[in-house]
């Protein structure tokens, strides 16, 4: 197993350590940065080759970072994470540079996977495109509607034309998952 050398930025600081400590136990070294400020001093120093960071930040937005740190580390791979995922941002934030998006929650195994399915396909030949799977997509445009509703489920459930009860469940499913 190759080694890396991760920064891990996101202002939750509990869901910062829990990764941190998942990504040590995995052989890497982490350090972890709490804000956009912070982030950009210790990546000077600390020279990442890979980069984890949260969308939405007190200061500045991920989407800012991304831009960032591909001129100051081009080398480097960003994934950008968000608890509030969106098909409109993925898109933004893949074409400032970052390598993948996640939806939170994510673990430590889901960020390894991301990396690595990246790089293989970068070191791959085969230049076929796949459409996100329809679970993910539905999963992500419902991640929208409830983050234009503010949280509020019954009034996302009328938007979506959906029972409260079937949003709910659809919810409680996860990313990804049927």
């Amino acid at each position: 197993m190759t080694q890396h050398r991760f920064l891990i930025i996101d202002d939750d600081k509990t869901f910062c350590a829990a990764l941190a400590a998942a990504l040590k136990r995995r052989g890497h070294e982490v350090l972890v940065a709490h804000s956009v400020s912070d982030a950009l001093e210790e990546a000077l120093v600390w020279k990442p080759d890979r980069i984890v960071t949260d969308l939405r930040m007190p200061e500045e937005d991920g989407l800012s970072l991304i831009r960032r740190f591909n001129e100051d580390f081009p080398h480097a791979a960003i994934i950008v994470l968000t608890g509030y995922g969106s098909i409109a941002t993925a898109v933004e934030a893949v074409k400032l540079g970052a390598v993948q998006y996640l939806t939170k929650p994510v673990s430590a195994d889901d960020v390894l996977r991301a990396f690595d399915e990246t790089s293989s396909v970068a070191s791959s030949d085969e230049s076929t495109e796949q459409a996100p799977p329809l679970d993910l997509v539905e999963w992500e445009h419902l991640q929208r509607v409830l983050q234009q509703c503010e949280g509020n489920i019954s009034e996302a459930a009328r938007r979506l034309q959906l029972h409260r009860r079937t949003l709910q469940r659809k919810l409680s499913r996860g990313r990804g998952n049927r």
